[in-house]
């Protein structure tokens, strides 16, 4: 059957349908999602199907006349029902029955992409075959005779490089063709050798008294008995009448066939599959003599190697906090001028403060201003994170990381499915634990699924980045490159003796499952594919700062602002200011500025205007000179009282005394807002949890950080840069002003240690919280895994803060002591386990690159 059709027939076809329904079918890693949008373009859309998490993305094209709907199903290896994304496909093109299934195909790996093909087509529905990446394959030295395919399974088939857009409009008529007309196959897809009469016997059997021949194809039917596929037989029971007759069948024949053949039927029909599908390719594919390695091969024998892999590891995750967390940190020292000039800018939209206190309007404004650019000012941090994991995964190198930590994660009662999850929780920092959750859907064992979830959130998403680096930032300074090491690593590692410990405890009994892996080949990321990838992400991180991380921010001022100190006690810091304004007016008394300076309003814009000078001239860098031009054209008189260098002798005098009533008023801001906080809702909820918190190191004001950082974990660092508000009017970071306040109350390296390791392990956010519930179903689990990591990390803070501060040992000393303990304990599970993650990887690396395996 040619691939090609002509005009008259795409215009026969279009005559005589309006809508087609197309389900696009492949293996993962086959390209799918690129045709997906080579199709739809922007005319597509995102939704879950009906009862379940996995993701439903579907997408339109008009095809002349003729409107077409194109539902990308999830990428599954099979048609089996283990796995959740392989039941939804599965139920998708049984009861949808789509018009036409566009099966997308790894051009350069066709005997893999085959093994799903003779299962679809088995389904007794039109299918169309995409061969995608058809540079790759002849990249490789691979033809493939898309013609004789087309001959050899009776339909069509069409080759594509999806990325450059070649091949739509040929796919676009060929699916129009098989979904109008329909197909005629006259031959089998395969047959199943010895078990073939008992396939065609169970097939007549079905289609007897029975409704089911309308609805399912029986062939396949009857193949799916024979593997015991659960779904098939509770189908069987629920519409044949001679059900237990027919099940009885399945059994004996079953029974006798392995007794014979020393193989489970399961086994068979997969050796049967993989039989035809390295037939069909014989057939099909034209290679050059002699094997030669592909670039891909040549680069794995080193990156893959059994030695080498790990290094090559531990080096990428570090140079990628190198470059972007250290590197990229300096770049802040730019933005941030930026961020406090707009500070600057809103502060002059409001009314002007009073001669004590801002009020609320202002205050809350500026609160929120706060927070947001506590937060945007890590803004160069993550558009290089995610640069480089955007190359990372268009490489191809992402899915090798999966490759060389799955034997890892299987010594500590994971999954080799787990490793995805754990990479979009933040392996690399800049991932996040609701995604991370998501994809454990997709771990067919429940025993390492439930582990999967409950580790996830201890990766380091990309919300505990900014916590991470303002404490490495104040307290680590000299050994910021360690630092970032240790926090990008310590993570897993606990995460992995936290995994040995649920599932040898309260995991125990649920059952587990094999795993199938492959490789994709490399490939050189485009400039454009990642830009568009890490602006994207840049911006869903702005939109989460504008949405919920500023929401949280008004809900702590609300809860920080209330009940509000009681009267007698703001009089008396009320009274105080008056007795500096006095002092003021005293001291310019016998200054030419007097008479203007009587009036109490000029005095408050004089203090406005102070604060904006001061703010501007610490974050002007070289740019000083247009800093004075600029302030001394908006108000000359009150620059020339607080202009550096000469001044007239009344200008000096009320320059002093300004300088003096701002100082005093910095000073009762200070006190009231420490007393009102301590005194508001949320500071004695701080107090309150000061008891069990001391033991790491915690006051109270690091306790409401913790607090609110549970609705988002942004909101630690936007608290704190609230909190931390001495010297916030002046413009200055907040590593600057949370140092110079740590260093008055003694917040020492230990102290931000014992955080760091608490903030590791501290129970999901909301959201996160959420998603364990919808996974699991469960709110006794959603309740676990709040409770368990507040214990396990409060524990573990405690032991390191006070072990250290009796030990007498600074904070990196303990750093690097914590760290040798948690990977011997690590390598000692391992090895308590069978084998060493050493060797756990060796034998990884010694494993083909696809590994199919009976279930």
């Amino acid at each position: 059957m040619n691939s090609r059709i002509d005009d008259e027939s795409a215009t026969a076809a279009h005559a005589v349908k309006s809508y087609l329904l197309v389900a696009l079918a492949g293996q993962q890693n086959a390209g799918k999602s690129t045709v997906f949008n080579m199709l739809t373009g922007a005319s597509q859309y995102v939704a879950n199907y009906p009862g379940v998490t996995v993701e439903k993305k579907s997408g339109r094209y008009k095809d002349g006349e003729m409107r077409v709907e194109v539902v990308d199903l999830p990428g599954t290896y099979s048609l089996t029902s283990f796995s959740l994304e392989e039941r939804v496909a599965r139920d998708f093109l049984l009861q949808d029955k789509p018009d036409c299934i566009a099966n997308i195909m790894d051009a350069s790996n066709l005997s893999r992409s085959l093994m799903l093909t003779l299962q679809l087509l088995e389904l007794n529905r039109p299918v169309v075959l995409g061969l995608n990446m058809m540079d790759v394959a002849q990249a490789h030295g691979i033809h493939i005779d898309a013609d004789r395919l087309s001959s050899i399974l009776e339909v069509p088939a069409v080759p594509l490089v999806g990325r450059k857009n070649m091949g739509r409009k040929e796919l676009v008529e060929q699916v129009a063709i098989a979904g109008v007309r329909g197909q005629q196959r006259t031959k089998r897809p395969l047959e199943y050798g010895p078990l073939e009469e008992t396939v065609v016997a169970l097939e007549q059997a079905l289609h007897q008294n029975s409704r089911l021949g309308a609805a399912y194809p029986l062939r396949w039917m009857a193949v799916k008995l024979l593997e015991q596929d659960e779904m098939v037989r509770g189908l069987v029971r629920e519409n044949h009448p001679d059900a237990d007759a027919i099940l009885e069948q399945v059994d004996k024949a079953a029974a006798m066939f392995e007794q014979a053949a020393h193989l489970s039927v399961a086994d068979h029909i997969l050796a049967c599959r993989h039989a035809r599908a390295q037939e069909i390719v014989q057939q099909c594919i034209n290679r050059p003599d002699g094997h030669k390695a592909t670039f891909s091969e040549r680069i794995d024998r080193v990156l893959l190697h059994r030695i080498l892999a790990p290094m090559f590891l531990v080096l990428t995750v570090y140079c990628i906090y190198q470059v972007s967390i250290v590197q990229g940190y300096e770049l802040t020292k730019y933005t941030w001028p930026y961020l406090a000039s707009l500070r600057g800018i809103v502060g002059d939209l409001l009314p002007i403060p009073g001669l004590l206190e801002d009020g609320l309007l202002r205050a809350l404004v500026l609160w929120c201003v706060d927070s947001a650019n506590t937060l945007l000012n890590y803004l160069p941090i993550f558009f290089i994170l995610f640069a480089l994991i955007a190359m990372l995964e268009d490489s191809g190198y992402m899915a090798r990381i999966a490759f060389i930590l799955d034997r890892i994660f299987q010594r500590f009662g994971l999954h080799g499915q787990s490793t995805l999850p754990f990479i979009l929780g933040g392996v690399f920092a800049g991932g996040c634990a609701v995604p991370g959750i998501m994809a454990t859907k997709g771990i067919p064992d429940e025993r390492s699924r439930m582990a999967t979830i409950l580790t996830v959130p201890y990766m380091n998403c990309l919300a505990k980045v900014p916590l991470y680096t303002l404490l490495v930032n104040i307290f680590f300074p000299g050994e910021k490159s360690f630092a970032l090491f240790f926090i990008s690593t310590v993570t897993i590692l606990m995460a992995l003796i936290i995994a040995w410990i649920l599932t040898h405890t309260v995991l125990r009994s649920r059952e587990s499952a094999p795993f199938v892996m492959e490789m994709p080949t490399y490939h050189l990321p485009t400039v454009r594919g990642v830009a568009t990838r890490t602006l994207q992400r840049t911006w869903e991180y702005i939109q989460k700062v504008g949405t919920i991380v500023l929401a949280v921010s008004v809900c702590v001022f609300a809860l920080l602002q209330f009940p509000n100190l009681p009267q007698a006690v703001m009089a008396t810091y009320e009274q105080d200011m008056e007795q500096a304004y006095e002092s003021f007016q005293q001291a310019v008394q016998e200054t030419q500025f007097a008479g203007m300076l009587a009036d109490r309003q000029t005095v408050l814009e004089l203090m406005h205007y102070s604060s904006r000078f001061t703010a501007a001239r610490l974050n002007a860098g070289s740019g000083m000179d247009k800093v004075l031009a600029d302030y001394a054209q908006q108000h000359q008189v009150f620059f020339n009282f607080l202009k550096p260098g000469k001044k007239e002798k009344d200008e000096r005098t009320v320059g002093t005394a300004v300088g003096q009533l701002m100082t005093t008023r910095k000073e009762l801001q200070r006190a009231i807002k420490d007393r009102r906080i301590e005194n508001s809702f949320f500071g004695r909820l701080g107090r309150a949890l000061e008891p069990v918190t001391q033991f790491a190191g915690f006051d109270w004001k690091i306790n409401i950080a913790l607090v609110s950082s549970f609705a988002a974990r942004e909101s630690s660092v936007a608290t704190l840069g609230v909190l931390f508000q001495q010297g916030a009017d002046e413009g200055g970071t907040l590593e600057a002003r949370m140092g110079a306040e740590s260093t008055e109350s003694g917040m020492t390296p230990l102290h931000a240690l014992a955080l760091i390791v608490f903030f590791a392990l501290y129970p999901p956010c909301f959201a996160a919280t959420i998603m364990v519930k919808v996974q699991t179903g469960s709110y006794k689990w959603m309740l676990f895994a709040i409770l368990f990591p507040s214990a396990v990390g409060i524990l573990v803070a405690s032991a390191i803060f006070s072990l250290g501060t009796v030990l007498g040992v600074t904070g990196f000393v303990m750093m690097q002591a914590f760290y040798v303990l948690m990977f011997c304990i690590a390598l000692g599970l391992g090895l308590f386990a069978g084998r060493s993650p050493v060797e756990a990887i060796g034998d990884s690396l010694r494993h083909q690159r696809i590994v199919p395996q009976s279930r």
